[in-house]
């Protein structure tokens, strides 16, 4: 699989290699696209405290009713290990205990984006199967460059991100991982005929999947409810 400049840049890149898509599939894999540039993304917050006052106390617990156990130190900056309710856990080699946050400290935040790297997969698995809509459905095809069924599809996907064997049968497919109740991005859905399956699609988050839909149709991206779900199954995990 080629390199992909959004490895660099965190983002993912598909409105070129969607030309070939039907508009009502097109615009649908455009929201797709927006929808999973934050797949992955985990932002958290770390906090510092800035005393500003002589005499700040350093409390037992969170009430000023409980003991004092110290005395910030003006103009010092602590780090505080948890913030809950107006009040911050503050610990160094001389002090741990509680700080109230009012107008005697500065209470900084520090924001910091990490990448997931098992949702950073999964993001790579939804962008690598949008490459492919507007290729044509075959029956028992196996390449989605020349034209692929739907398990022939998500066997192909699977196999070149993931290393992630399948066997070329919907029905079987769905004893090939674990099942959950709530799709991620990547995981697999799956429909029934009313007396067994027989189709499969990947969830690409949004509400949406992308799939071998027909030979009318071809790989398309659909609401994921457009039929009734009878699995739902991840095996990427």
């Amino acid at each position: 699989m080629k390199t992909r400049a959004w490895k660099v840049f965190w983002r993912l890149g598909l409105c070129g290699i969607l030309s070939m898509a039907a508009p009502s599939d097109l615009r649908q894999a455009e929201a797709a696209e927006r929808y999973i540039e934050g797949i992955g993304i985990e932002t958290s917050s770390s906090y510092k405290i800035k005393v500003n006052a002589p005499g700040t106390a350093v409390y037992m617990d969170r009430t000023v009713h409980s003991p004092k156990v110290a005395e910030a130190v003006l103009g010092k900056t602590y780090k505080a290990s948890s913030y809950e309710m107006e009040w911050v856990l503050i610990e160094d080699e001389n002090i741990k205990g509680y700080l109230k946050v009012d107008d005697r400290v500065t209470l900084l935040e520090t924001a910091c984006e990490e990448m997931n790297p098992r949702a950073f997969l999964r993001s790579n698995v939804v962008e690598y199967a949008l490459e492919f809509v507007g290729k044509p459905y075959v029956w028992g095809g196996e390449d989605p460059h020349t034209g692929v069924d739907c398990s022939g599809f998500t066997a192909y996907v699977m196999k070149h991100v993931a290393g992630v064997p399948l066997t070329h049968a919907s029905w079987i497919q769905a004893a090939e991982g674990r099942a959950v109740q709530s799709p991620r991005p990547g995981d697999l859905v799956f429909y029934s005929n009313g007396s067994r399956i027989n189709h499969v699609a990947i969830y690409i988050g949004n509400g949406q999947i992308v799939h071998a839909s027909s030979r009318k149709t071809g790989i398309r991206v659909s609401a994921w409810n457009r039929r009734t779900p009878v699995k739902i199954v991840d095996v990427l995990s």
